[in-house]
């Protein structure tokens, strides 16, 4: 599967194992400026590394409504399946807490704190696609 957290500059992917057990950070891509060219450049990936399956996060609020940053990614998720072909499904799953909590994976291995500063849109998606993985056990 694929993971995506899509950030308004950046796109982080994640892929999980071939078990759907364990998700690892993939790559971040950078914003083109052309929403079906980042499209087009997830699908890709996914069919890259062989996914059957891409998981977007879903951005709620913290009181579990649909604010207008859950609407953008539910939007983008549908623009994505266009994309992606019946053969691909799209889902959407929570993405709460997501980059905080990648960032504290970064900061709990012990990097240094330039390696800390860097961009975690990749860690984020493997921890969007980590939860997904475990809501399906």
């Amino acid at each position: 599967m694929l993971g995506v957290d899509l950030g308004a500059r950046r796109i982080g992917l994640a892929v999980s194992d071939a078990t759907a057990t364990i998700a690892e950070p993939h790559a971040i891509l950078e914003r083109s400026g052309d929403d079906d060219r980042d499209r087009r450049a997830i699908v890709a990936t996914a069919h890259e590394v062989g996914a059957t399956r891409i998981v977007v996060g879903y951005p709620r609020s913290l009181s579990g409504r649909d604010g207008p940053a859950a609407r953008s990614a539910a939007a983008e998720a549908e623009a994505l399946r266009i994309v992606a072909g019946p053969t691909l499904p799209v889902d959407l799953h929570d993405e709460r807490f997501s980059t905080h909590l990648a960032r504290q994976a970064v900061a709990a291995g012990g990097a240094r704190r330039k390696v800390r500063q860097r961009p975690v849109d990749d860690v984020a998606a493997a921890v969007i696609l980590q939860s997904y993985l475990e809501s399906r056990r």
